[in-house]
C-alpha cells in the first residue's frame, strides 16, 4: 500500500487478545489496549503506536483511537479480522478524490469469502435510514472533520456498556446531523468471522439494547422508526412479545 501518512488503522483490543492483531504495512498502525487489571502488556513491533487504557468499554477505546490518530483518514480495526490492502487502497483513493466526503462505509466477507450481510450492490449516500447496520471495521472517517466537530462515540453504547451495541450507528448519525457527508462503496476491505456482537438475536437483552439505540438517534420519533425497522425487509423475526417490547422501547 501507499497510504502511509494518509491512513491510520486504529485497533481496539484487550491485553489478552492484542497478540491476535494482523497488521498491514504501508499505513500507520495504532493499538489501544484496554487493560484495567494492569496485566503485562504484549510486545508490539517498534513501528506500532500503542496506548494503554485503565478502563474497559469499546467506545472509550475507539474514542482514544480518534484522539491519538494522525494523518488524514482513520479506519477502525479489531483483533479478530484480516484487512484487505487492495480494497483499503481503493477507499483511500476515493477519499482523496472526493474531499467533501467525511465517512465511507465499505463491506466485509466472512471466513468463507462470502459477504457478511446483504450489502447494496451500488454506492449510495449515507442517511439515517440506511446506516444502522454499520460495523466499525467497515468505516473510514476523515479525521480532521471529526476532530473539528468533536464527534465521538457515545460511551453509553457498545461492547462493555449496558447498551452493548449500536455505537457505530450513533457515531454516523451524529456526524450526519452535524452536516458531514458519507457514502457506501461496494468495496471489500476486510475478512471478519461470521459470529459478531452485532448479529440479530431474539433475547430480551438484545432487543432492549437495540431499542435504546433508536431512542438515542431519533428521540421523539423513536417509536415509528423502530416499527419501520421491524417491518422493513428482511423481516425481523423477534417474536410477538419481543417485537412489542422493541417498538415501545422496553
Amino acid at each position: 500500500m501507499n497510504s502511509e501518512n494518509l491512513l491510520t488503522i486504529g485497533y481496539s483490543t484487550l491485553s489478552g487478545r492484542a497478540q491476535n492483531i494482523r497488521f498491514i504495512v504501508g499505513v500507520t498502525n495504532l493499538v489501544v489496549v484496554q487493560n484495567p487489571q494492569s496485566d503485562p502488556m504484549p510486545a508490539f513491533p517498534s513501528e506500532v503506536l500503542v496506548t494503554e487504557l485503565k478502563s474497559r468499554g469499546v467506545a472509550k477505546s475507539r474514542n482514544s483511537v480518534i484522539a491519538n490518530s494522525t494523518g488524514k483518514y482513520l479506519l477502525f480495526g479489531d483483533d479478530d479480522l484480516e484487512f484487505k490492502p487492495s480494497g483499503i487502497q481503493e477507499v483511500v483513493s476515493y477519499l482523496e478524490a472526493n474531499p467533501h466526503i467525511s465517512i465511507v462505509l465499505a463491506q466485509a466477507v466472512n471466513e468463507k469469502g462470502e459477504l457478511r450481510k446483504a450489502y447494496p450492490k451500488n454506492s449510495h449516500s449515507l442517511k439515517l435510514r440506511n446506516s444502522a447496520k454499520a460495523a466499525t471495521y467497515e468505516m473510514f472517517i476523515r479525521l480532521a472533520d471529526f476532530k473539528r466537530l468533536e464527534i465521538k462515540f457515545d460511551e453509553n453504547f457498545g461492547a462493555g456498556a449496558e447498551n452493548y451495541l449500536g455505537d457505530e450507528y450513533i457515531l454516523i448519525a451524529d456526524a450526519l446531523r452535524l452536516g458531514l457527508k458519507g457514502t457506501f462503496l461496494p468495496i471489500t476491505v476486510a475478512m471478519h468471522p461470521s459470529d459478531s456482537s452485532g448479529n440479530l438475536r431474539n433475547t430480551s437483552k438484545d432487543i432492549s439494547a437495540r431499542s435504546q439505540v433508536f431512542t438515542r438517534v431519533f428521540g421523539f420519533w423513536a417509536i415509528p422508526m423502530r416499527l419501520a425497522f421491524l417491518i422493513k425487509p428482511p423481516f425481523k423475526n423477534f417474536g410477538f412479545l419481543n417485537s412489542i417490547r422493541f417498538v415501545i422501547g422496553k
